[in-house]
């Protein structure tokens, strides 16, 4: 038995002769930020597909919440609890802030999709999209174009609209893309106070953000994690410094 409330167990995905991942397993448990950190072509994104559905392994297991949902569509992935943001915002950028979040609950509450106009005088999806800005310091800016917001902002509300499904599980890919030293320390802030609220499972190049964050840290390179521990593990494995990390440690 494990309490872990997102696990793969020995995921293997190979795209011709590239072994794209080479019996994968992690864990993520209550109130923690385990982060994957790894080169380019390490992985990272093959893993977060079969997390989320998007792509299907090729043997292996991923469970969430202690059920296995290895063939489980992404859409009944997001309903069972998983909330995934983009390296590549999925942004509406013509809608207003409060538009994408309503997008997000109205997705969140199995309710059938409509015309807008009725979902935006629906009280408690309106309620539920209005306190997801706020926790992300958006309640502001509800009525502006998603278009003119910051690239900073844009991150905010892309983890707003994960919020409205009241996720079990955050799976973050690289949410400081983009982001400038101020933006970056404002969204680190953010993700850790959204920890107790929801693990994440943190994709992420900034390697101060991942210091910063990460109770776990686990290291993929040519598909096959090679470590995986604790900030200070990390930074003393001579084998990640030599693989990835180089100065950085």
């Amino acid at each position: 038995m494990t309490d872990a409330l997102l696990e793969t167990r020995s995921l293997r995905k190979s795209f011709g002769a590239l072994q794209a991942s080479d019996d994968v397993s992690i864990t993520l448990r209550s109130g923690e930020i385990h982060a994957i950190i790894g080169p380019n072509g390490a992985g990272k994104s093959t893993l977060i597909g079969q997390i989320s559905g998007a792509i299907t392994p090729d043997s292996g297991q991923v469970f969430l919440n202690g059920a296995e949902v290895t063939q489980t569509a992404p859409p009944a992935r997001a309903r069972a609890g998983l909330a995934r943001t983009f390296q590549i915002s999925q942004l509406a950028m013509e809608d207003t802030v409060l538009q994408n979040a309503l997008l997000g609950a109205l997705g969140a509450s199995g309710k059938p999709w409509r015309f807008f106009r009725p979902v935006l005088n629906d009280r408690a999806l309106r309620d539920r999209a209005e306190a997801a800005l706020e926790r992300v310091g958006l309640q502001g800016h509800m009525a502006m174009r998603t278009a003119e917001l910051s690239h900073g902002q844009r991150r905010q509300l892309e983890v707003a609209v994960a919020l409205t499904l009241e996720p079990r599980v955050f799976v973050m890919d690289e949410p400081m893309a983009g982001l400038g030293t101020e933006g970056s320390a404002k969204l680190t802030e953010l993700l850790d106070g959204l920890r107790h609220q929801a693990p994440i499972l943190l994709v992420e190049h900034d390697m101060d953000a991942v210091f910063a964050l990460a109770d776990r840290i686990s290291v993929l390179v040519y598909g096959r994690v090679i470590a995986s521990g604790t900030v200070a593990e990390i930074r003393a494995n001579a084998q990640v410094r030599d693989a990835y990390l180089g100065e950085e440690a």
